[in-house]
């Protein structure tokens, strides 16, 4: 055997070795969209604990779009509709609540940008089967149109020097149409098959407001108010390539 076919047979498994560990470094894909329905929860004022109004809960739907960056880390551009919801006459405790009878509505349209990290690093991994869950944060923008209601305010029951000249205040001052929210959440996506995932998610919006229901003053301005949200929804891949595509190797 001369030393040219020496070299041949040294080099020829390296080439293999190397083409299929490239091969699999590809990434079944890139892109992934999503769409979801659940509920927004408002926690403020009007809401009777820091769990929020569940007997005020309104509808939320929402979709999303999502690049992988690697196997556990992805950014996705997320758009969810809705509205929310606080009423005060819905609690009969304390009994301020049947007296102040404050409410209020806005709907919500919410654009934002997440950064997401799938503990179990299944992004576009082949054969995905099982849950995979996940974390993530990011920035974003409420659009509002808030409605308050103080018509059944019962002025006789609070002292005018304190909640009477709140509300004053509270009226004078004029509600936000538009709010930055911090989202936090955590999620739990199960695998039908490697294309296709259903996805359950819960998302705090962290906020710097306490005219989200438009009251402040007249009840209780040092809390802030906020919103969550539960949601179902399903993940699609898009341009799914199943890597055992790649053309053999002979050596």
């Amino acid at each position: 055997m001369n030393a040219i076919s020496k070299k041949i047979m040294v080099i020829t498994p390296l080439l293999s070795f190397q083409y299929f560990f490239i091969c699999a470094q590809i990434y079944t894909h890139r892109f992934e969209a999503g769409i979801n329905g659940g509920a927004f929860i408002y926690t403020g004022d009007l809401s009777r604990s820091d769990l929020g109004s569940y007997v005020t809960m309104r509808p939320q739907f929402g979709f999303h779009a999502a690049y992988l960056l690697n196997r556990s880390f992805s950014v996705r551009a997320n758009f969810s509709f809705g509205s929310l919801r606080g009423d005060d006459s819905k609690y009969s405790t304390p009994a301020y609540r049947q007296q102040r009878n404050f409410k209020f509505t806005t709907p919500v349209t919410e654009f934002t940008g997440l950064l997401v990290w799938d503990i179990f690093r299944k992004n576009a991994v082949e054969q995905r089967r099982g849950f995979a869950p996940y974390i993530f944060t990011g920035a974003g923008i409420s659009l509002l149109n808030i409605q308050r209601d103080y018509s059944r305010y019962n002025a006789e029951y609070f002292d005018a020097e304190t909640t009477g000249a709140g509300l004053a205040a509270d009226i004078a001052h004029r509600t936000p149409v538009s709010l930055p929210v911090i989202p936090v959440g955590a999620g739990l996506k199960y695998y039908i098959s490697p294309k296709l995932a259903v996805q359950a998610e819960t998302n705090y919006r962290i906020m710097s407001t306490d005219y989200l229901d438009g009251f402040s003053r007249s009840a209780n301005p040092a809390k802030k108010d906020n919103y969550y949200s539960f949601s179902l929804g399903v993940v699609l891949a898009l341009g799914y390539k199943d890597r055992n595509d790649c053309p053999p190797v002979r050596p």
